[in-house]
């Protein structure tokens, strides 16, 4: 049987090859994007399997409206893929308020109340999957991608919670974690000026990324994604990359080797301790 997926941010990047590869394998998608016209190919080759609909995910009462229109129309999603989002490079103190608001609002606020608007429809038809596109900027960072840090982190604290709240349901989460990618992603990265302060700092990220490094293939991604998102027991989190699992791997053990050298210290502040 055919499933039926919805996805953000299908425009470009993995939200296009996603939607290319479950056309292509005789999947229904609904896929939303700012500009849906962007996707008049797909729509002319594959009919009505490509339902779209106009979306600006910081739209919180249009976001609910189109998810109740794709579950009302198309029956039943099997699948929700929570892709939108985009990165913005520089030092903290040199973004706008602006910036900081648009960045939290896109990878962080919208998934959070996609989430919550999905929750209700996949309940009511006993079950489904809801996939996070994360990123293994959930666990490392670095300097000068701040705010887009603050969104991966952000959105893995929600679903951490969130997973075991819906589980008995019979609604499964995933959250995906890619390494460095090959793909669009980097070109609509959005660059702040140096302040003066920082010009000089050659350690903070500003959208220079060595070409050496996007070691992953998009369409290998797009194609874990969905094997994940259809088995039987998916993974709570999906490492996809040589590069995300030897960093986040990394990362994690000088986490754990800090937590372990505060062992004797953190009973201290306990009421009962001496």
């Amino acid at each position: 049987m055919a499933t039926t997926w919805f996805i953000t941010g299908t425009s470009r990047g993995f939200g296009r090859e996603l939607t290319e590869q479950l056309l292509a394998r005789g999947d229904r998608v609904a896929a939303t994007a700012r500009r849906p016209e962007q996707l008049d190919d797909l729509a002319e080759e594959y009919g009505d399997r490509l339902w779209r609909r106009a979306l600006d995910v910081t739209d919180t009462a249009r976001l609910r409206q189109v998810v109740d229109a794709a579950f009302a129309e198309l029956g039943r999603i099997d699948v929700v893929i929570s892709n939108a989002g985009y990165g913005i490079m520089g030092a903290a103190e040199e973004h706008t308020d602006a910036e900081v608001e648009s960045l939290v609002a896109t990878n962080l606020t919208a998934s959070i109340h996609l989430a919550r608007a999905v929750t209700p429809h996949l309940r009511a038809q006993g079950g489904g999957r809801i996939v996070q596109v994360s990123s293994m900027g959930a666990h490392i960072t670095f300097p000068g991608f701040s705010l887009y840090h603050a969104g991966k982190w952000g959105i893995e604290g929600f679903f951490e919670a969130f997973a075991p709240e819906v589980e008995p349901f019979g609604i499964r989460t995933v959250l995906v974690e890619p390494g460095m990618i090959a793909n669009t992603f980097y070109d609509a990265v959005q660059t702040t000026d140096p302040l003066p302060a920082y010009a000089d700092r050659a350690d903070i990220a500003r959208g220079d990324v060595d070409p050496a490094n996007l070691i992953g293939d998009q369409r290998k991604v797009a194609a874990a994604m969905i094997e994940a998102a259809l088995a039987a027991e998916p993974p709570r989190r999906l490492l996809l990359g040589s590069d995300a699992y030897s960093m986040v791997r990394s990362a994690l053990a000088d986490r754990l080797a800090e937590v372990e050298a505060q062992k004797d210290l953190a009973p201290r502040t306990d009421a009962a301790h001496a």
